[in-house]
């Protein structure tokens, strides 16, 4: 009887310890999965800059051509 109780108690541990390794790997995989999403927008929005930077130089440049 007492052996059964260990044995029970001791399953029960691992098993808890087991849910909290799979939901601590599922938040790893998440948290990397969002830093790649987190990435991939910082790209896009780099993009976005420069090309709006080089409308502005080029609007720049044509105005400075009108002057002159």
């Amino acid at each position: 009887m007492m052996h059964l109780r260990r044995f029970c108690i001791f399953s029960l541990l691992l098993i808890l310890s087991g849910c909290g390794a799979g939901e601590t790997a599922a938040t790893a995989t998440l948290q990397a999965e969002q830093a790649k999403q987190a990435q991939q927008q910082m790209e896009q929005l780099k993009q976005q800059i420069d090309q709006a930077n080089a409308a502005n130089t080029q609007r720049l440049q044509e105005a400075i051509d009108q002057a002159q």
